[in-house]
């Protein structure tokens, strides 16, 4: 696998070795010592999750705060997403600043995101199957969010505004500049 660095410290896009012939494909997913070899961090994810969701779903910018913060490594078995990454990790450089990369089950792209960072996605194709490994277990009283289309971030989601489907949460969180990082 290679691990790209983004310009966000602790984000980076991984794109697996894939190997195919007539009878399909094949990639390894994830290796624990590669990763910390190329990336200098020891991870050891605790759940993974899958998600179906159809054009137009916006799922985001969701994160859990410390104690129970958690690391992501998310990829598209099908369909395609723009993944976001946003550092709120008050204390960093890049505060505010978000990378976005498209995944999709084509191009078997990962994108890795830290502790620190709200993280969420948009689903450009008709459907798609979206997974993710996670470094520690969800604790609803931990969640945090941030507002998807806050205009201080300056996010393209890659659907029209109006096309956007989000859950009901997913309506009334606070803008960037409202709300209080727990990342300091």
């Amino acid at each position: 696998m290679e691990i790209i660095k983004t310009e966000l410290e602790g984000v980076y896009i991984i794109e697996p070795r894939v190997f195919g012939d007539v009878r399909g494909y094949f990639f390894e997913s994830f290796n624990a010592r590669e990763f910390a070899e190329q990336s200098g961090m020891d991870i050891n994810f605790v759940q993974d999750n899958e998600s179906l969701s159809h054009y137009g779903v916006l799922r985001g910018l969701h994160f859990q705060c410390p104690p129970f913060a958690q690391s992501k490594l998310v990829r598209v078995v099908k369909g395609r997403v723009l993944d976001v990454a946003v550092d709120i990790r008050k204390s960093s450089p890049t505060y505010g600043q978000h990378v976005a990369v498209e995944l999709t089950g084509d191009n078997h792209r990962q994108f890795f995101i830290g502790k620190g960072f709200a993280h969420g996605f948009s689903v450009l194709s008709p459907e798609a199957i979206f997974q993710y490994k996670c470094d520690d277990f969800y604790a609803p009283e931990s969640e945090g969010a941030i507002a998807w289309d806050d205009p201080d971030l300056g996010i393209q989601w890659g659907i029209p505004a109006d096309q956007v489907l989000l859950s009901e949460k997913d309506k009334h969180h606070p803008l960037f500049k409202d709300f209080k990082t727990p990342f300091i």
